[in-house]
């Protein structure tokens, strides 16, 4: 039987981001764009496992929460728990970089149409 997978297939909920944004398709687009650099800034610093590793986690997972990804949010917290208890967190670090890029291929995706 294969594994299923570790990121869910529906990287953004647009429910939630449409309630989030009050239906306002410019400010959807802009937060949009701020949590996709934001993402790539802090996936890209975690790699190097600075001493606030863990504050940046705990900051990604509120701001996917906020735009509805939620497998980068969950992702973010599992890391950021990790950390504080001082385990090995590699693993879980791998499994975030992979959300954030489909919470960002989705985005782009959607700020085409």
């Amino acid at each position: 039987m294969a594994s299923p997978p570790l990121v869910p297939e529906f990287a953004i909920d647009e429910a939630h981001l449409e309630r989030m944004t009050l239906g306002d398709v410019a400010l959807e687009r802009e937060v949009l764009r701020m949590f996709s650099a934001q993402a790539a800034s802090v996936v890209a610093l975690l790699a190097s496992w600075p001493a606030d590793a863990a504050a940046l986690a705990h900051t990604l997972k509120g701001s996917a929460r906020a735009i509805g990804a939620f497998a980068v949010a969950d992702a973010a917290g599992d890391l950021e728990d990790a950390l504080r208890q001082g385990a090995d967190a590699a693993e879980l670090l791998a499994v975030l970089e992979a959300a954030v890029d489909l919470a960002r291929g989705a985005i782009a995706d959607r700020l085409e149409r």
